[in-house]
């Protein structure tokens, strides 16, 4: 159930593409069409003889053995059934992670270059001019996107540059969407992050404090942090700011879909309340050495979210999901925990924020953070499909005027 399915992108290969977001296996597969009628089976409720009876019905064919052969050996080579094999690429992958001594950068060569130089011309062209009169009185947090470094680098240059040169010595407390983790539960990893511009630190003492504090909601070592990249783009701006050395504490939070579900707070589940309890005083005790990072992006729009319309961005659906956006980050700029889970909760949240439980998670750690919408963006992934983000800068709510914390006009332009 953790793969991914999309439709072919080969014109002369029709059919379904799997592949595992995981990386247990590298592998892909593209399933013809006809076959792909015959996957509903692969169950572990039937048998390969329901297959090929399946399959001889829809083709009129009775020689079908060795197409299913070849069917099931290619899904159980590549790790995609849960047998023995796909266990043992599961155990074997984990123990990787477990004994690796750094989290490697999974995503560079893909989402962005996996050399140096090359990198830091990419991080200049995003970043812009170097930041001038970054104010260092009482912030204590940006939300930045996740979102392809490409497609919302717009507002990840708002949101980094409210970082001064002032900040290099602070602890980054980076606060990511977890899209594979554990429901109601948070990743944690005592291993540094390693990406071409060198190694970030992680700071194991705060991590073990968490760990000690709130062991019933923590993954330790949540192998999820392995491939996930809402931390990873994160390390690399903070890296590109403050050099490779960096001090982090990575934190994965998973969704809380129940508490959607049930329309009730995140911390009415147990583990939760443990962790945002712990979390609070973690934030209350190291008070202005910390400063936090969300990487979080916002509505998930169109066919490849589950959506029966397509969207473009600022188009048709995608001016009313604006102003959904806007009244989602009012609440979030005004410190609002309660009223921003209730607008999360309406309707099943069907603007499918996958920030959400990140940024409910530091408004109950942080609650005096009061924040400025800096950049808002929409952007379509694919044809059909866009996601939103924005780049946001919190302070201390007694630091701040009355207007501060108002939504600016046109800023979601």
């Amino acid at each position: 159930m953790n793969l991914d399915f999309t439709p072919s992108p080969l014109a002369d290969r029709p059919g379904l593409l799997i592949r595992d977001p995981f990386r247990y296996t590298d592998t892909t597969l593209i399933v013809p069409p006809v076959l792909v009628r015959c996957l509903h089976l692969y169950d572990g409720q039937h048998s390969d003889l329901d297959v090929r009876e399946e399959l001889a019905r829809l083709t009129g064919e009775l020689a079908v053995s060795e197409v299913v052969s070849h069917l099931t050996d290619a899904l159980s080579g590549a790790g995609f059934l849960q047998d023995e094999r796909g266990e043992q690429l599961r155990e074997l992958r984990h123990g990787e992670f477990v004994e690796a001594e750094c989290r490697q950068a999974t995503h560079a060569g893909s989402a962005y270059p996996d050399e140096l130089e090359a990198l830091r011309e990419t991080m200049d062209r995003y970043m812009g001019v170097e930041p001038e009169g970054a104010s260092t009185d009482s912030l204590v947090a940006i939300a930045a996107p996740h979102v392809s470094l490409e497609g919302g680098w717009r507002s990840y240059q708002a949101a980094y540059r409210a970082l001064a040169p002032s900040y290099r010595d602070r602890t980054f407390v980076i606060l990511g969407t977890s899209h594979y983790g554990e429901p109601d539960q948070f990743g944690l990893t005592r291993k540094s992050f390693s990406t071409p511009i060198g190694t970030a630190i992680t700071d194991t003492r705060l991590v073990d404090r968490l760990a000690a504090s709130a062991p019933n909601a923590i993954i330790m070592e949540d192998y999820c942090h392995s491939f996930e990249h809402s931390i990873e783009f994160q390390v690399i701006f903070l890296q590109h700011l403050f050099g490779a050395d960096v001090k982090v504490v990575p934190i994965l939070c998973g969704s809380f879909g129940k508490s959607i579900q049930a329309r009730q707070l995140p911390e009415k589940d147990d583990r939760v309340r443990q962790f945002l309890d712990a979390l609070g005083e973690m934030g209350s005790v190291e008070g202005g050495r910390l400063l936090w990072v969300l990487g979080v992006d916002m509505a998930h729009i169109g066919p490849r979210y589950g959506d029966e319309f397509s969207a473009a961005a600022r188009e048709g659906k995608m001016l009313e999901v604006e102003q959904r956006d806007a009244q989602r980050i009012q609440q979030v700029n005004t410190g609002n925990a309660e009223g921003f889970w209730e607008l999360v909760s309406e309707n099943q949240d069907d603007l499918k924020w996958c920030g959400s439980a990140p940024i409910y998670t530091f408004l109950r750690a942080v609650p005096d953070a009061r924040g400025e919408l800096l950049h808002y963006d929409q952007w379509n992934i694919d044809q059909q499909s866009v996601v939103t983000f924005a780049g946001i800068s919190f302070r201390r709510a007694e630091s701040l005027p009355d207007t501060a914390t108002r939504l600016p006009t046109g800023a979601a332009r």
